[in-house]
Formats: C-alpha cells, sequence, structure tokens
C-alpha cells in the first residue's frame, strides 16, 4: 500500500458522521427506555398497593341516643389487607356523609361512627370508601 492511500484513510472524515449518528440513535434508545421503566414501575406500584388493600364491616350497630341526643349509625370496621388504608367517604343511601377520618394500620380495625337520623325498620345502603377508590358496604337493616 503507497503512502498516499494511508495517508487519505487517517485524514478521511466520512466515517465520523455514522458513528455520531449510532451513537445519538444509542442514547434516545436508553432515555427512552428510562422513561418506560419508570412509568411502569410507578403504574405497577399503585396497582400492588390498591389490588392488596382489603376493607370489610363486621358489625353496624343503629344507636338510639347519644351524649348530645341524636341518632348514629357505628360500623366496625377492619383492614384484611396488605396496605395500610385510610377512609375518606361514607356513603348512605348513595348519598354522601360527613366521616371523622381513620386510619387502619396492617390487621388494624376500629369504630367509624356517623351521625344520621335513621328510622326503626329501616333498609340503608352502607359504603365505605378509601382513599385509594376500594369499597367496603352492603345493605343493613336498622332495628
Amino acid at each position: 500500500m503507497d503512502k498516499r492511500r494511508l495517508l487519505r484513510l487517517f485524514v478521511d472524515n466520512r466515517a465520523i458522521t455514522p458513528v455520531l449518528s449510532n451513537l445519538l440513535l444509542m442514547v434516545v434508545a436508553v432515555a427512552a427506555m428510562s422513561i418506560a421503566a419508570a412509568t411502569t414501575y410507578v403504574i405497577t406500584t399503585n396497582l400492588r398497593e390498591t389490588m392488596g388493600e382489603r376493607l370489610i364491616i363486621e358489625d353496624v350497630w343503629f344507636n338510639n341516643a347519644t351524649a348530645a341526643g341524636t341518632r348514629q349509625i357505628s360500623i366496625y370496621l377492619r383492614n384484611v389487607g396488605k396496605v395500610p388504608i385510610r377512609i375518606s367517604t361514607v356513603y348512605i343511601n348513595h348519598t354522601r356523609y360527613p366521616s371523622p377520618t381513620i386510619e387502619l394500620g396492617l390487621g388494624d380495625h376500629g369504630w367509624l361512627n356517623i351521625t344520621y337520623s335513621w328510622a326503626s325498620n329501616g333498609l340503608y345502603h352502607l359504603d365505605v370508601v378509601t382513599m385509594r377508590g376500594t369499597h367496603a358496604g352492603g345493605y343493613y337493616k336498622a332495628p
């Protein structure tokens, strides 16, 4: 090989463009996959927590008179899921009623008291909703 060809091989700049374009394409692909992996992690973590949330109503009491002279519905709740829960809303006959915020850790249980003027022998649909959107409820008849 003569010196001219060897010198031309080292001086030729045409090979830089494909190398840079391949490198840029690789950087874009890695960035896109990193964003996709992070998004998938966030979505699956939220779904795992939502699917692990289990709440049951163990008992319902219709109290005639409290200290303030009002009627009250007391709901005994138990967290039987794999994540802590926080009660956000209570619906009575599909109408939202204010309720105190109650948090239940793993395996915890507790009473949720709602001031409500219930009638004897009335049938009531109670629906307890958590912050993640899990529902627990059913129909209960007042004494």
